[in-house]
């Protein structure tokens, strides 16, 4: 029995590349941990070999006349070391030779490296980690030195005789101590950053531990009883102040003995001890009056670098893949090689056009200087330098002539080429070359892309493949007639997300009223879509259900912009890496964003069937979402004026045109001719502001995209697609009266956050409440019936009605008023 295409392919399993296998090694967590357990072992044997060795060495040092071979082979030469003759080698090296007793930063700082590699483990800096070890061997193999007065020690090390002995010829020993403790302040302020209040904080400490306990005593019982203990003043006196009080009060009256003494005659504290330093001039006896109470404003001390990272250190980078670590991204066996993606030069096609050309211009008085030739896989640009005095307008007026005599559909000419200084006329190949997606996303070119959306659409008429970040468009409208490539380059489009993305990193709200074209992404719901709640498909095709998606974007571009508001950055990529560096708190609502990419396959349906209900969302996104993360891509079959208005042109700055039927088409799309002279089958247009590229858009067949798909849907995934908020309509929110019983329980809380903030919206009692957006709609509901916000006003915050919280009160037990008032 005959095997089946896909059968034979299965069984096919070429053979991978070296480096792939070991990129997959690099990848794996068991070869992670045992490259840190060893590098934990190596620090561990040489800091016992370097203890050992410093005990060890003056009876070892015999042993060292011998060459190192001879001392490693021959077995009758014996050493002191615990760790035998390796450990005394690595100890003559390393310490006595080299650093000293200083060599043990260099086991500390491999064993920091191997803790971090196996656990993950990010507790500590390994860049501060490394200038701390090279700080510490070199300097304090050159104090030891120092100290040591110029010998050559075991303490010091090669390193530190060396040094020191050029520092005492040169600086002599007051220098040198100079030098030694001038470079030591330094690195304590600058690397260390050890500030003069550290230090001052830490003497005070310090001076506070060695000093007798019988003068603290004394002092303290002079000391009045602190706010918080106010109340048991009459009571038995207190026990022995603490650390910190025994600091205030050695600080701040020292000078106020006579005082103290008086206040102690007296038997009746007159200062309470509110405020860590009270003038002296303040502080009155009880004869004067009550006494005068002064709380300072304290200086706002900011936090050190160790402080300020501290969750970071704790617990790591949050890693948004972690609930999907084992997921893979789709192999690129998936896709098929169509073609051998070589261009066929055709060198008499070329001569017979280079003629035509020229033959042509020749009739009507043109003279060219040069022609050049660049192949393309679909089309070859000719350009030509006209001689002197020749009007560029002139040969631009050419154009069907020139198609005429080359017989060839698809003409184009550039008049002139941006950056050149030449004409170039396209002219389409006889046989062309298929770009298949294999070949663009195999490039060097895609696989090193840094870009955050990174798109392969095809290849340029050098052959030469075409990659651009969505995230940077930030928005992409596509326009062509029915059968030109317009499917297809959106499958291209989705495909380059596929193949580079984390399902943790990108989500998709896709639209398609066709409902055929799109139906093939319903596989990976779970890992890549978004959708509303309580739908059943992630993929729209209700008009109704895309009014509430493009208004439920709108809602998470607007709590997104909270978030960012709050965490102060500019852009989702800013708040992402505070994010992950444990800077934000999930407790205050901030999580990771996920890029969102909206793609409608039709544009012209939604826009003749619901018309203002779909472009003014539409409109606000393009106008407002690029930096929240949530990126547009339209396409639609005939971009007239209409469809594409001038409010939805003038925020897709990014425009893909396939072949169109006319030339107002082709403007309306890109503002220039052109799209209606592309010969079709992939054949665009992209423009990104004033220039034209030319590209050959890349074919996905549609079996492809099935195995994409399979493969990702047949992975682990999440429980359920990524939802968006949310949307209640102005018709579900103008519900009758609700009655008490019914109400929620946070119900008074809520009115209460409302009625300070002055703002009635959801996303307020989500972040104040903690709740859920189904159970705050319903509240905002309760909160419009009982009359303390107004009606739902599109796009804008509900009006509060209650001024302040006694009106609210009054509102919501007014018996109580009434009671109170009898």
């Amino acid at each position: 029995m005959a095997k089946t295409k896909k059968q034979t392919k299965q069984k096919k399993s070429p053979r991978k590349p070296l480096f792939e296998g070991w990129k997959l090694a690099a990848k794996d967590r068991s070869v992670h941990v045992t490259i840190g357990l060893a590098l934990i072992f190596i620090a561990l044997f040489m800091a016992i070999a370097f203890i050992s060795f410093l005990f060890s060495w003056d009876e070892d040092q015999s042993q060292f006349q011998q060459p190192f071979g001879e001392l490693i082979t021959n077995p009758e030469f014996k050493v002191k070391n615990i760790l035998g003759k390796l450990g005394a080698s690595l100890g003559q090296l390393f310490v006595f030779k080299w650093f000293g007793i200083a060599a043990l930063a260099i086991p500390v700082f491999i064993g920091a490296v191997g803790i971090n590699i196996s656990f993950k483990s990010t507790q500590h800096s390994l860049l501060r980690i490394f200038r701390i070890a090279v700080f510490t061997s070199i300097w304090l193999a050159a104090f030891t030195g120092f100290v040591a007065g110029v010998e050559h020690t075991v303490l010091s090390g090669g390193v530190g005789y060396a040094v020191s002995r050029q520092m005492d010829a040169l600086l002599g020993m007051v220098g040198s101590a100079l030098v030694f403790f001038f470079t030591l302040a330094g690195w304590l302020i600058l690397i260390m950053k050890v500030t003069p209040e550290m230090m001052s904080r830490g003497f005070k400490r310090f001076i506070s531990f060695v000093k007798p306990k019988e003068k603290v005593a004394k002092e303290s019982a002079s000391v009045a009883p602190t706010a918080e203990h106010q109340d048991n003043s009459d009571a038995t006196p207190q026990e022995e102040p603490t650390e910190e009080l025994e600091q205030q009060v050695e600080v701040n009256f020292d000078d106020e003995e006579d005082e103290v003494e008086e206040q102690e005659a007296d038997d009746e504290p007159t200062v309470e001890l509110e405020t860590e330093t009270p003038p002296q001039e303040e502080v009155k006896s009880s004869e004067e009056g009550p006494a005068l109470d002064v709380e300072e404003a304290k200086k706002e001390e900011s936090l050190s670098e160790k402080e300020v990272n501290k969750k970071l250190k704790d617990f790591g980078e949050y890693d948004p893949k972690l609930d999907l670590s084992r997921f893979k991204l789709p192999p690129l066996d998936l896709l098929e090689e169509h073609g051998d993606g070589n261009i066929t030069i055709d060198q008499e096609e070329l001569e017979a056009n280079k003629n035509n050309i020229v033959n042509t211009l020749q009739n009507y008085k043109i003279g060219i200087a040069k022609i050049k030739a660049t192949i393309g896989p679909t089309v070859t640009l000719y350009e030509i330098i006209p001689e002197a005095g020749v009007r560029i307008s002139k040969i631009k007026n050419l154009e069907d002539d020139i198609a005429l005599s080359l017989s060839a559909l698809g003409i184009r000419i550039i008049a002139p080429i941006p950056g050149r200084g030449t004409i170039g006329i396209e002219v389409p190949n006889k046989n062309s070359s298929i770009v298949s997606m294999r070949a663009v996303l195999t490039s060097e070119k895609f696989q090193n892309a840094k870009a955050e959306l990174p798109v392969a659409l095809g290849k340029t008429i050098s052959n030469e493949t075409f990659v651009t970040d969505l995230a940077k468009m930030p928005h992409l409208l596509m326009a062509g007639a029915t059968g030109q490539g317009k499917s297809v380059g959106l499958n291209a489009i989705l495909a380059s997300i596929l193949y580079k993305k984390h399902p943790s990193q990108v989500k998709f709200v896709l639209v398609d009223p066709k409902k055929v074209e799109l139906t093939l992404f319903n596989k990976i719901e779970r890992h890549y879509l978004a959708k509303l709640p309580d739908t059943e498909d992630a993929i729209i095709t209700d008009t109704s259900k895309v009014i509430n998606t493009l208004n439920s974007l709108c809602i998470e571009m607007d709590n997104r912009y909270e978030l960012l508001k709050a965490a102060m950055v500019r852009n989702i990529k800013e708040y992402n890496t505070k994010f992950i560096q444990r800077k934000l708190n999930p407790e205050e609502g901030h999580k990771y964003l996920p890029y969102i990419v909206l793609v409608i396959d039709e544009f012209a349906d939604l826009i003749m069937t619901a018309g203002k209900e779909v472009e003014t969302p539409i409109a606000r996104l393009a106008q407002l979402a690029r930096a929240i993360g949530i990126h547009l891509i339209i396409a639609t079959q005939r971009p007239s004026v209409n469809v594409i208005t001038g409010i939805i042109k003038a925020n897709f700055p990014a425009r893909i045109a396939f072949r169109v039927t006319s030339k107002i088409d082709s403007r309306t799309i890109l503002d220039a001719g052109g799209a209606d002279q592309l010969i079709g089958k992939g054949d665009m247009l992209y423009s990104s502001g004033n220039d034209l590229l030319r590209l050959q858009c890349a074919f996905l067949d549609t079996p492809e995209v099935d195995e994409i798909t399979e493969y990702i849907g047949n992975q682990q995934a999440y429980p359920e697609a990524y939802l968006l908020p949310e949307y209640v309509g102005e018709e579900a929110s103008s519900g009758g009266p609700i009655d008490d019983d019914d109400r929620d329980a946070l119900f008074e809380d809520a009115a209460r956050i409302v009625v300070i903030h002055q703002q009635g919206s959801a996303s307020l009692l989500q972040r104040k409440l903690k709740l859920g957006y189904n159970r705050a709609g319903r509240i905002v509901d309760q909160l419009e019936s009982a009359g303390i916000i107004g009606p739902f006003e599109g796009s804008k915050a509900r009006q509060v009605l209650v001024p302040d919280e006694a009106s609210l009160e009054q509102k919501l037990n007014p018996g109580s008023t009434n009671q109170e008032s009898e």
